[in-house]
């Protein structure tokens, strides 16, 4: 029997709680938020993206509203809800504080400029004073004007250009500077009137049937964790935990519980789905999720792979080997019940999340829809009667920063390519599982426990500062079990704050892996919570709780945090790097290093290149003080091939030096031209044609494609970096060591 290929797109929209807790005592009273994001991501990211879909009612697919969004965003519209951002952008210019100055300059460009600033010609203009000259320079030369143009566009350049051709807005765009208090406080208005659309379009179109609006718990705990973290150890069996065992499953049914009766009364029905935070998902966890009457879950391929025992290999385009064991929802036994679970393709969420938005828009909607259709091909090779169904899923509100317009361009010619294309068919997921109930069974029991970031939960537990806030949570917990007369009905506040407390995000930032430029706020938001269950039950508040639970400073070297687009143009653009890994070479190192040329090393991936960035000393020259031939030579371990050593004289017959290499990028500094060479039999080197794109300004930045390397998906690779002069080996980076790289 011949079936179309089903795709279910699942898009995730989630911020954690900003509020601090104890502001807002009453419905009319003003909220204090810490940080932003809901309003400025609620006026980018949630409408847009259904009322593009809307246009092409062929298209189904499934939104996840998180429900600590839900109620910030309540906060929002209401009007109760207050930032620092948003105080300081509704105060006339000439009453700002010294301090509010100070945090406009150094925070009032919390963006990405290329997308989001740039295009702005007079908010570009300022952010090139603050780069260039620095924040002293601002603060002594900008007059009100700059404040007051900072304020509107900072809140202006975050209206989706879907909104763009409301009257006000197109004349706000057109006017460019010289806004007044008056222009900021419709703006304000604005932001509150395309906030206050959201959930009415998602309910509206969820009773069309061509949305699938689902929920998450209720401040999006990892349930596995709070079942007991000791589960942490299921994927990462000698991980260290945390010194006190946090084992309070009973809570998970109160999440479930109180994310039900939200979307409920939201939407006016029982919610089908939900979205187990971060995609985690444990054994235990399951017959509370079933008992309270959902009737499927999502998670990664990574924890599928783990649960059949079974690596998804892919092929050189990158497309999964056995698909039929990825495409297709699995039914999970528990002594509660049954439940579905769809598990989602990691490759192409991850397209769309991190690699996508450096394409062109209608060659990356291509793209995506070539995967889709080479997929459909084999199934109409492997017929059956189930059918297919590819899960992509993944935030549906970070990417889009990184995308001209907002993907708005990339979700049009997406959409256009999928609405005429008979053998591609978008449905919700519950849609699918009506028609085609899971056939496949996986006895509850055998679930991995993990979740959507490497199978395991290593982002939220296993590192010292990490488990020092899980132990700070433990003993909160154990503080409001000891007050049995402190329920929910007569002391929300206590409970309200544990909830908060157990969210994920502030697992997520910190210790290593993640970080911001506002780690330290979101520290304080995780103390904060924890101190309102003891203020709460009149109980005094630890002192370390007075103190951060790490100390926020910037770190030497980092591994790279997630995946990077530079534009290579050799001038080192902060934002570009600032997920990359980092290795300092020069004067950070201590004074036996002062006299190194290079200073740091830069390094990241994304789907299409490897790229690397070099700061060397301020001035040096090639040629001068710097050798005039860099050699980028990779090392692939565990392969078999062909190898040779350095083609270059005087090499020192000691580790890594010595190592045989497989594949070489010589990079002429002085004309930045290149040379690509790779291994051939009897220590022979073959000149190979290279797409590599080298600029060397202020910085020597350098992208090499994958194609070029020609090696598979989630391969390891290792580099080292040789400096030469004129054929003969000058030095060698980073110190005996090679640069280990992970292939998409």
């Amino acid at each position: 029997m011949s079936h179309p290929l089903y795709v279910a797109f699942i898009w995730h929209q989630h911020q954690p709680l900003y509020k601090s807790p104890g502001s807002g005592v009453s419905v009319s009273s003003s909220q204090q938020y810490r940080l932003p994001w809901v309003r400025l991501h609620g006026t980018k990211d949630y409408l847009d993206l259904i009322l593009m879909l809307e246009r092409y009612p062929k298209l189904h697919q499934t939104v996840n509203l998180v429900p600590s969004l839900i109620l910030q965003l309540e906060d929002y519209i209401a009007g109760t809800a207050f930032d620092p951002y948003l105080t300081a952008s509704l105060t006339p210019v000439e009453q700002l504080t010294q301090q509010q100055r100070e945090f406009i300059v150094q925070h009032f460009f919390d963006a990405n400029h290329h997308t989001l600033i740039d295009p702005h010609p007079r908010y570009g203009q300022l952010y090139q004073q603050r780069q260039e000259k620095g924040q002293a320079w601002c603060l002594a030369n900008w007059d009100l004007q700059d404040y007051s143009d900072l304020l509107a566009w900072h809140n202006l350049a975050w209206i989706d250009p879907l909104f763009w051709d409301d009257p006000e807005i197109a004349a706000w765009l057109k006017q460019g500077r010289n806004f007044t208090l008056s222009d900021r406080q419709r703006i304000y208005s604005k932001q509150r009137e395309i906030l206050s659309r959201i959930i009415p379009q998602h309910r509206k179109m969820q009773q069309t049937g061509q949305l699938e609006v689902t929920t998450t718990p209720y401040t999006h705990p990892i349930m596995p964790l709070l079942a007991d973290t000791n589960s942490g150890r299921v994927a990462v069996p000698n991980m260290t935990l945390p010194k006190r065992r946090f084992q309070w499953a009973e809570d998970i049914p109160r999440h479930l519980q109180k994310a039900w009766d939200l979307y409920k009364d939201r939407f006016g029905q029982d919610p089908r789905g939900l979205w187990p935070s971060e995609q985690s998902v444990s054994p235990a966890t399951l017959p509370y999720i079933v008992k309270q009457g959902f009737k499927w879950i999502c998670s990664d391929e990574a924890v599928l792979g783990w649960t059949l025992k079974h690596f998804f290999h892919r092929d050189g385009a990158g497309n999964v080997q056995q698909p039929e064991l990825l495409y297709r929802p699995y039914r999970l036994t528990t002594p509660a019940g049954d439940l579905s679970i769809v598990f989602r393709d990691h490759r192409l969420s991850d397209l769309i999340g991190f690699t996508y938005g450096s394409m062109p828009a209608k060659q990356a909607a291509a793209d995506l829809v070539g995967h889709l259709q080479a997929i459909a091909k084999k199934q109409r090779e492997n017929p059956s009667e189930q059918p297919w169904l590819v899960t992509i899923a993944l935030d549906g509100e970070n990417c889009w920063e990184f995308y001209p317009q907002d993907g708005k361009l990339l979700l049009e010619a997406l959409y256009q390519s999928l609405s005429n294309d008979p053998q591609l068919k978008l449905v919700t997921v519950s849609e699918f599982l009506e028609q085609f109930p899971a056939t496949a069974t996986i006895p509850g029991e055998q679930l991995h426990s993990g979740s959507w970031v490497d199978g395991s939960f290593t982002t939220w537990i296993g590192d010292p500062a990490k488990n020092r806030a899980w132990d700070y949570l433990t003993e909160a917990r154990e503080m409001l079990a000891s007050h049995p007369e402190a329920t929910e009905e007569n002391n929300p506040e206590a409970w309200e704050a544990l909830y908060a407390a157990e969210g994920s995000d502030w697992f997520w930032w910190f210790g290593e892996g993640h970080s911001s430029n506002q780690d330290a706020i979101f520290d304080q938001l995780f103390r904060e919570h924890l101190y309102g269950i003891y203020k709460a039950l009149n109980e005094p508040i630890p002192a370390y709780l007075r103190q951060p639970v790490e100390v926020h400073e910037a770190r030497a070297n980092y591994v790279p945090q997630s995946f990077i687009h530079p534009i290579i143009d050799g001038r080192g653009d902060e934002q570009d790097w600032d997920k990359a890994g980092r290795i300092e070479i020069g004067g950070a190192r201590g004074t036996m290093h002062n006299s190194s040329i290079v200073q740091r090393l830069w390094y990241g991936v994304d789907h299409l290149n490897f790229y690397l960035r070099i700061d060397f000393k301020s001035g040096a020259v090639p040629g001068q003080d710097l050798p005039p031939e860099l050699n980028l030579l990779w090392f692939y371990p565990d392969k078999t091939m062909h190898n040779s050593p350095i083609p270059l004289a005087d090499v020192p017959d000691q580790a890594p030096t010595n190592y045989l290499y497989h594949h070489q990028l010589e990079i002429n500094l002085l004309t930045q031209s290149v040379q690509f060479r790779e291994a051939a039999e009897h220590y022979q080197w073959h000149p190979r044609f290279s797409r590599a794109k080298v600029a060397f300004d202020t910085c020597l930045e350098l992208a090499v494609p994958w194609a070029d390397l020609q090696v598979p998906p989630d391969y390891p690779l290792r580099l080292v970096l040789v400096l030469a002069d004129d054929g003969r080996f000058s030095n060698y980076l980073p110190e005996n060591a090679l640069i280990p790289i992970e292939v998409p």
